[in-house]
């Protein structure tokens, strides 16, 4: 949180950003925040009364959103992002060991997952969310339309970049993107990001809003990929 766009959304007022130790709202000797679970197997699950101290406190009399990371939340996106980029102020609770008491969710407003996978703790995917979600903050990338170019911003995942020197190794940067014509560079860049999203998220592109210039390109995308497979080149 100390470096980079954290660093820099905290500087400019942007960001204000608190850790909270679950342990402290423990009132057993040793601090204990877990135990085993109810009708028996294997993991310690986190306890309810510890969890709503800690939440309770922390939220206060605020209505902000609640949200526990957890494998079972509704999957982390762009979208989500900037939905929770709206709220003045968000409480993020860190799920760990096999999971929490299920009264939790009773005091919870979302729990959110960052993908098909189970981590050992919370902690990571809470930092991926704090992320992703300051990144849509206004002025914090800087460059103008910064995060609206960004893949999934659009539905579509980013063209390719390219910076000197010119030619490296016999792979050389477009002409295009060294002609001036800006008109063609965005065309170019539309094209690639579409051909991109087609190769590797075809998923996406059920979903996202195209443009009847973007059907077109597209069209053409997959003409060149015809070609390519059946005079045995590789298109991309």
């Amino acid at each position: 949180m100390q470096h980079s766009m954290m660093w820099k959304a905290q500087q400019m007022g942007a960001l204000t950003f608190y850790t909270h130790d679950i342990r402290a709202y423990s009132t057993t000797a040793y601090r204990q925040v877990d135990d085993t679970p109810y009708g028996g197997g294997g993991g310690m699950i986190m306890k309810v009364d510890v969890l709503v101290r800690a939440i309770e406190a922390v939220r206060g009399d605020d209505t902000c959103p609640v949200i526990l990371t957890s494998p079972q939340g509704r999957v982390f996106t762009h979208n989500v992002a900037l939905e929770l980029a709206q709220h003045p102020r968000l409480v993020l609770l860190c799920g760990h060991y096999e999971g929490v008491d299920e009264r939790v969710r009773h005091f919870i407003t979302d729990d959110i997952s960052i993908g098909d996978y189970v981590l050992t703790g919370g902690e990571l995917a809470a930092m991926v969310i704090i992320d992703a979600v300051v990144r849509q903050l206004d002025g914090v990338l800087g460059a103008e339309g910064g995060a609206a170019n960004e893949s999934h911003a659009d539905g579509l995942l980013e063209h390719p970049h390219y910076t000197r020197p010119a030619s490296f190794r016999g792979l050389d940067v477009p002409d295009v993107l060294q002609s001036g014509n800006h008109e063609a560079i965005a065309k170019w860049r539309r094209k690639q990001a579409l051909a991109r999203t087609w190769q590797h998220r075809p998923d996406l592109l059920r979903r996202a809003q195209l443009s009847e210039e973007d059907k077109y390109l597209l069209g053409e995308v997959a003409r060149a990929a015809a070609e390519a497979r059946r005079d045995g080149r590789q298109f991309f």
